[in-house]
Formats: structure tokens, C-alpha cells, sequence
């Protein structure tokens, strides 16, 4: 389980002050909503390290992820916006989520894995440019595998999707959350996307998360 007890925090000279606890347990996505502003991302970030609370504890399955920097804690972020470098072809895109010193044929094979999980296979050497929206995406989530950390966060990662791709990659967040076992955290506005994913919600308002 990914838990947080009053996980306290404010922004610098900010009145709102943020005291967050929430369960979210692996195989299922744990979506929260909140109207603009009301600190979704806040929450995210504080989860991936990139804010520091004042108080209160952050665990994974009781492991204290507070005190852990961004880079070492077990947690891989989809944003609405893909991540990926234009000019270089997907399967380089892929290689850069590879520890360095992977064996080169073990970056193939676990490149074409995670593509062909994803529903893309053989498309190593297409660049990234070309690809479609809901590709990008799709090879964002591949490069989630290789990286295979327990938490995905994923902050309105299906907003800038038409609705029949937008369908399609929820689709593949939800067996992919269930077959990896991710605890999975989806922040939206979308209601339609918190209805089709969600298996616990939380609203998040004047700084506190109460479950809807």
C-alpha cells in the first residue's frame, strides 16, 4: 500500500495549507479530483519527491519515502503532455529509461517487450516525431515498464487525446495497472475518466482529501 498520514505542506507565502491522507493499494487506480487550483499536482508532487512536506509520513508497504530523493524512490510520472524527445526514434526514447550498462541485446529484447505490450511493436525505429498523440503516449507508458517501479502517477495524462484514442489508452492503463500490480494514481477534472479507471476516489478540496 501507498499511504500518507496528514501530509502536511505549504507553499511559500501561500495561505492554503495542505494536510493529505489518502490509501491507494496495487492493482487498482486511485483517481482524485479537485477543481483548478485546488493542488492535485501539489499532491503528486509531494508523492514523487519534488516538494518536501513540514510533517506527517509517506509509505510504501511501511518503507518511509519522505527521506528517499526523487530519483531513488519507486515511482514513474505520465503527464499530459508525453515526455519524449522529438528528434530521436522510439526505441531510443526507450533505451534513455534503461539503466546504463544494459547489455545491448537485452535492450532490444526488453524494448520490443514493452512495445509489443503496449500494442506497438516493431516500431523501434520510427521517430518520435512522426507518432500520433496516443502513440506517445503509449510509448511513454512503455518506458514506464522498463523502468518497472511499483507507483505510476498520472497527472491528466489522456487530455489532449480524442475520445476514441483517449479510450484506448485508459483501457491500457487499467490491464496494465492490473497485470503489473502498479498503484497507480490518477489525478483529473475529467469525470468521464475517473468513472471508467477509478476503483477508490478522492476529492481534494480546501487542502484536504476526503473520499467521494
Amino acid at each position: 500500500m501507498l499511504e500518507a498520514d496528514r501530509l502536511t505542506f505549504s507553499h511559500p507565502g501561500a495561505a492554503q495549507r495542505y494536510e493529505l491522507t489518502f490509501a491507494a493499494a496495487p492493482g487498482e487506480i486511485t483517481a482524485v479530483s479537485g477543481q483548478s487550483g485546488s493542488g492535485k499536482s501539489t499532491l503528486l508532487d509531494l508523492i514523487a519527491g519534488f516538494l518536501a512536506p513540514s510533517g506527517g509520513t509517506l509509505t510504501l508497504d511501511g518503507t518511509d519515502l519522505i527521506l528517499l530523493p526523487p530519483e531513488a524512490r519507486p515511482v514513474s510520472i505520465l503527464f499530459q503532455s508525453e515526455t519524449l524527445f522529438e528528434h530521436l526514434s522510439a526505441g531510443h526514447n526507450l533505451a534513455l529509461g534503461l539503466p546504463r550498462g544494459t547489455p545491448r541485446d537485452e535492450t532490444s529484447r526488453r524494448i520490443a517487450a514493452a512495445l509489443a505490450e503496449v500494442g506497438l511493436p516493431g516500431i523501434e525505429a520510427q521517430r518520435a516525431s512522426t507518432l500520433s498523440g496516443g502513440e506517445k503516449q503509449r510509448v511513454a507508458l512503455a518506458r514506464t515498464l522498463l523502468r518497472n517501479k511499483p507507483v505510476l502517477l498520472l497527472d491528466e495524462p489522456f487530455s489532449a487525446l480524442d475520445d476514441s484514442t483517449r479510450a484506448t489508452v485508459r483501457e491500457l492503463v487499467r490491464d496494465l495497472t492490473e497485470r503489473h500490480r502498479w498503484i497507480t494514481m490518477l489525478v483529473s477534472h475529467h469525470a468521464d475518466d475517473i468513472e471508467a479507471l477509478a476503483a477508490r476516489r478522492y476529492r481534494l478540496e480546501d487542502g484536504r482529501l476526503a473520499l467521494a
